[in-house]
């Protein structure tokens, strides 16, 4: 059994230690997103469009900061120059802000809460950062610096 739990880990690994990644991530951008809430817009639970872009920028900004740096280490084990990588990763995040903008800005025009809406966006967003880093960012197949 445990030989089996193993193999499934090796076999999987990479997407699940992206998960865990993903989770912390994701900790770290809705602590600086609900701490700005409460700072800045008194716990709304039903933010405008302006506050709903605030909070989604802080959200962005604390995620990718984290999420570059345990995604090149921990998931993709990657030892590119971080000038090329860096680069491609903030720009693929930049795609799934406007993603997290918009449905963000849907759910809670439909009048869904905060935290119903942050959730359903993580999901989509998690998914769209996972296929943006795995083929753009950090693809092992890519040619690096001085091979033909």
């Amino acid at each position: 059994m445990i030989e089996r739990c193993k193999a499934l880990y090796k076999k999987y690994e990479e997407i699940i230690v992206y998960l865990i990644v993903g989770v912390l991530t994701t900790i770290v951008a809705w602590t600086a997103k609900f701490v700005a809430n409460a700072l800045l817009f008194h716990n709304t639970m039903y933010p405008t469009p302006f506050e709903n872009a605030v909070l989604s920028t802080i959200n962005w900004v604390a995620g990718v900061i984290f999420a570059y740096f345990t995604n090149r280490r921990f998931v993709f084990k990657s030892k590119k120059p971080m000038r090329k990588e860096a680069p491609k990763f903030v720009l693929s995040r930049v795609s799934t802000w406007i993603l997290d903008i918009v449905v963000m800005q849907i759910l809670t025009a439909m009048n869904i809460n905060l935290v119903a809406a942050s959730l359903v966006s993580a999901v989509l967003v998690t998914i769209a950062n996972y296929v943006f880093s795995k083929l753009f960012v950090f693809n092992k197949n890519a040619k690096t610096d001085g091979q033909k």
